[in-house]
């Protein structure tokens, strides 16, 4: 099972160049996804699907998904509008939380469980107890399969100030139940623009870089931030049985044709 994973695409309904650029960048995902030797079965995107929530931008949101063959499952970010969000794509899953773009998926040898941390009108991330009782429901009923959970807000600390600010807010007791359930393989989430990974809880939380731009780390600064173009990325989360989850950084984009280091059999030149 390959698990794709886009992020923070922030897509508006156009108009100026900078919404004209995430809408290409986000174009160039779906066909870099498209281009892969082996494509995805489900992809993933990670929240702040839009910039500004509208019911015009997630029509073009939708729309630049519209050429992945394969299922695509969304959740909400700070930017989103969780309304509109659930007006666009329905109830998605299974086992959905009324209200909350928070669902299962069982159909694949990895369970994916997808998380709300949507707080209206804040920038930081909240489950709150309805939403953490619901998981830990969904947790239960399935304590030996192989489970990822995508989330927007990632929950540990950055060690960058504004983004550790806005984060998860209740992630302790989120990590209290986390630790309670071994079957969890990975921990996705976006936010940060940047792919970082963490020991969480017992397992492995990772954050993927955003399709429309980069976080420019400055750990010598940590109370500031800074964005800089760079190729966007995605990630992929590829299941191989008896060994577990194994997780790629692709770089997205075209960079020429790949280069057989190995045909098979031995290594070539």
């Amino acid at each position: 099972m390959i698990i794709a994973q886009i992020s923070d695409p922030h897509i508006t309904a156009g108009g100026d160049a900078a919404s004209e650029e995430r809408a290409t960048q986000l174009e160039r995902a779906v066909a870099h996804l498209l281009r892969l030797p082996a494509r995805p079965d489900v992809v993933l995107v990670t929240g702040d699907c839009t910039d500004d929530g509208s019911p015009a931008a997630y029509r073009r949101f939708r729309e630049l998904l519209a050429r992945l063959p394969m299922p695509a499952y969304v959740i909400p970010g700070n930017h989103d509008d969780r309304a509109q969000l659930l007006a666009a794509f329905g109830a998605q899953g299974d086992s959905a939380l009324t209200s909350y773009a928070q669902y299962v998926v069982d159909t694949w040898p990895v369970r994916l469980i997808a998380l709300d941390t949507h707080v209206p009108g804040a920038a930081g991330g909240q489950l709150g107890a309805e939403r953490l009782s619901w998981l830990a429901e969904r947790l239960a009923e399935a304590p030996e399969r192989p489970t990822l959970i995508m989330m927007h807000h990632p929950p540990f600390a950055t060690g960058l100030a504004p983004f550790d600010q806005i984060g998860l807010a209740d992630a302790p007791e989120f990590a209290a139940l986390i630790a309670r359930h071994p079957q969890i393989e990975r921990i996705v989430a976006g936010h940060v623009h940047s792919t970082m990974i963490q020991r969480f809880a017992g397992t492995l939380a990772i954050t993927c870089s955003a399709t429309a731009y980069h976080l420019a780390p400055d750990f010598g600064r940590p109370e500031r931030l800074a964005a800089v173009l760079a190729p966007p990325a995605c990630l992929l989360h590829v299941w191989l049985p008896g060994a577990g989850l194994v997780t790629h950084t692709s770089l997205i984009g075209d960079y020429g044709p790949a280069v057989d280091l190995h045909d098979g059999k031995q290594w070539v030149g």
